[in-house]
């Protein structure tokens, strides 16, 4: 069987929960300084409206640099703010109700932990990428699941949906990610808890030397 060139791994920014005051600024440099796939809004607590209001500059950062911009959790903000598309964790609802929501040319993706159950039945359900982590101890959230490296290799042996890596990943152990399979690395502390320039900068070459 022939082996199928796989593209190389690419870097999905989510953000940290405070996207006001100079965050807009530093998403811009962040998307400037090296080449991201997408970017997740991810905010808590916060009504509809002002969650809304908090986005509109960010998305147009991204669109104006090429950076898919994806709303986590919220299927009606996302279609609120004709986003490019939505993450959904298990209790979000589902990839039927989001297609049906926001269309066919959506990005839709599924937190699917630790599982190959629940990331069969994404892919089943017609989900854009399935998400697989945590992969390392994170401070961004609580860490119920944790996964391993044959998580990936797994999927990307089997499955032509792409996969991305969340949890934990920094420039330092994101080599052995990109190894096994993972389509996407998902990042937030990495880069935000720092000079996000050159966070991005260390991601792109680490992640283009483990392609090797």
């Amino acid at each position: 069987m022939e082996e199928i060139e796989r593209e190389p791994t690419q870097l999905y920014l989510i953000s940290p929960l405070e996207v006001g005051g100079e965050f807009p600024e530093r998403l811009a440099r962040a998307l400037e300084a090296a080449p991201v796939a997408a970017f997740q809004f991810r905010v808590k607590d916060l009504d509809q409206h002002e969650a809304a209001r908090l986005a509109e500059p960010l998305q147009k950062i991204c669109a104006d640099r090429g950076t898919a911009f994806i709303v986590n959790d919220s299927i009606s903000l996302a279609k609120r703010l004709g986003a490019d598309g939505v993450h959904i964790g298990q209790e979000d609802g589902t990839v039927e109700e989001a297609r049906n929501a926001l269309g066919r040319d959506a990005q839709i993706g599924v937190t699917c932990h630790d599982s190959r159950h629940l990331a069969m039945d994404a892919g089943e359900a017609g989900a854009d990428y399935v998400a697989f982590g945590a992969f390392f101890p994170t401070t961004t959230k609580q860490v119920k699941h944790m996964a391993g490296l044959d998580l990936l290799e797994w999927w990307q042996a089997i499955f032509e949906i792409p996969c991305v890596a969340i949890g934990g990943i920094t420039p330092e152990n994101c080599g052995a990610l990109v190894k096994a399979g993972a389509d996407f690395l998902a990042v937030s502390g990495a880069v935000w808890n720092g000079d996000e320039v050159a966070a991005v900068k260390a991601f792109h070459e680490a992640m283009t030397a483990a392609q090797g």
